[in-house]
This record gives C-alpha cells, structure tokens and sequence, in this order.
C-alpha cells in the first residue's frame, strides 16, 4: 500500500513540475490596424439646419504652371455645407488653366471656401492616391468659379 501511495505521489508531483517548466515564448500577434467605418451626416444635414438642399455648380479655372504643372487632379472633399454629388467631384486642370468637367455640389447654403485632395497627372491617368490638400475661395452664387492661383496649398498627407 505505501508502494502504491508514493507512487501516487509521485505521478501528482510529476505533473505538478511538468507544467510549471517555461514555456517557449510565442511571438506577439502583429499590431491590427483599426478599420474605420464612415457614416455620412448629409443625410440628415437638411432636417438637422431647416434649411433646403440646393445645387451648386462650379467651374475650376485659372493659371498656376508652378503648381498645376502638366496637370491638376482635384477630388472634392464633402464638408458642411454641402456635399459633393458622386460622380461629379473629379475635375481635371489643363495646364492652360481650363477644366474638362464643372463641380457638382449640394449644400444648405453657398459655401465660402472649398477643399480638395490633389495629385498632379495628366486628364487620362486613373484615380490614385493624392498628394494633400488645398482650400479654395469660391466666387459667385449657384454657379460659382474658383481661380486656382488663389487656393491655399495645405500639408501633404505625408506631413500629417
């Protein structure tokens, strides 16, 4: 009996000391990059203000060879108070300074400024990523110009 009793023990000890041996360490998962999900406010932009959603359309126009170089790729980016109409926030700028496609927005009233993302690239290149940002008095009511020689060059996306 006392043969079987320490064997007992032995074994419960054994186990006992077995998992208590350091493990080999495991390789911390790679860092997971939030995905942010966006839900667009201009929805409710006309209910939230009382007042009505109205169209605006705008020319790009005007002469900056330092700038706008072999050309000028610019992506209206939706803020209050309008947002762009999907498949007219792409304008092209000539280095001549004339735009193959006018701006459509909606807004609750006319705004006084206007962003855009920007790259430069010639009219046939495909969407790719843009270098920064640009902000752009706007001249005129429901349809508006903007003189590109008077926008304000921001950061680049890589200064962010």
């Amino acid at each position: 009996m006392k043969f079987l009793m320490s064997l007992f023990l032995f074994f419960v000890c054994a186990t006992a000391f077995a998992t208590d041996q350091p493990q080999t360490p495991q390789p911390s998962p790679a860092p997971q990059t939030a995905r942010v999900s966006l839900f667009s406010t201009t929805v409710d932009w006309q209910a939230v203000t009382g007042l009505s959603l109205s169209q605006y359309t705008g020319k790009v126009k005007g002469v900056d060879r330092a700038f706008v170089k072999d050309g000028l790729v610019l992506y209206y980016l939706d803020s209050f108070p309008c947002y762009g109409e999907a498949s007219n926030v792409r304008v092209w700028l000539s280095p001549n300074g004339k735009s193959n496609h006018d701006l459509r927005i909606v807004c609750v009233y006319k705004p006084e400024t206007i962003s855009f993302a920007w790259r430069n690239a010639d009219e046939e290149a495909l969407d790719a990523r843009t270098t920064g940002i640009i902000t752009c008095p706007v001249k005129g009511d429901k349809r508006f110009e903007i003189d590109i020689s008077k926008c304000e060059r921001g950061k680049d996306w890589k200064d962010m």
